[in-house]
This record gives C-alpha cells, sequence and structure tokens, in this order.
C-alpha cells in the first residue's frame, strides 16, 4: 500500500483522477479505458490523457502561484467586463472557506464587503381612519 501511495504521490493530481476513474469504473482495465475515452471527449483516450496532463500542469501552476492569487487575479479580469454585484454574489455561492470569501470581496470592493445581508429600509405605513 505505501509504495502504491507513494507512486501516485509522484503523479500527483493526475494520479489521483487517476484512481477516481478506477474506482468509479470498478477497477477493470476495459471500464478505465472507457473512461477516459469519455473524458476526453470527441479526441477519445488521447483526449483523456491529455486531460490528465494538463490537469497536472493546471495543478502545479495553482500550487506555485496559490489559490487566493490566481482567484484574485481571475476576479480582477472579470470585473473588468461583469457586474462587480454579481461576481459578489457569485463568490458567495463558492464552495471556499469564509476567510477567503472575504478577502476576494475586499480585492473587489474594498467598501461594500460586510458579513451582514441585506436588509430592507424601514417601511412607511399610513394608517387612515374612515
Amino acid at each position: 500500500m505505501d509504495e502504491l501511495v507513494k507512486k501516485l504521490a509522484g503523479l500527483g493530481l493526475p494520479g489521483i483522477i487517476l484512481v477516481v476513474l478506477a474506482a468509479s469504473s470498478a477497477g477493470s482495465n476495459a471500464a478505465i479505458v472507457a473512461a477516459l475515452t469519455a473524458v476526453g471527449g470527441p479526441l477519445g483516450i488521447i483526449g483523456g490523457i491529455g486531460l490528465l496532463g494538463l490537469a497536472g500542469v493546471l495543478g502545479d501552476a495553482i500550487s506555485g502561484f496559490g489559490v487566493e492569487a490566481i482567484l484574485k487575479a481571475v476576479y480582477s479580469e472579470r470585473s473588468k467586463n461583469e457586474s462587480v454585484r454579481v461576481l459578489l454574489k457569485e463568490i458567495n455561492d463558492l464552495p471556499i472557506s469564509d476567510e477567503l470569501k472575504l478577502k476576494l470581496k475586499n480585492h473587489l470592493s474594498p467598501e461594500h464587503t460586510t458579513y451582514a445581508e441585506t436588509v430592507e429600509g424601514p417601511r412607511t405605513v399610513e394608517i387612515v381612519e374612515e
């Protein structure tokens, strides 16, 4: 078991993806090939293997810069073309920690960032006696 873990750790993210594909396909070789072919889309098994390589390259790039820096850069670029309000709502829906959400919100619009929910203003009620 330790030998397998060491080899998978050497493969990194593509190795983990391959293990997930193997587990989801009950471990048979034909099922693994079919899963790689399905993941590869129109490029077939070559595309599936290429996707594993791309996942490895992206995983290395993300670990080199850090998730926070990459997310900040992506949302900064998107804020040039999209509404900041829409991006802030999208950040709220991301499956990331509250701390990282707050950092991203502060990066996009420091003056609008709070943990409070939006609260409607007080309503004016006029009572009319007849």
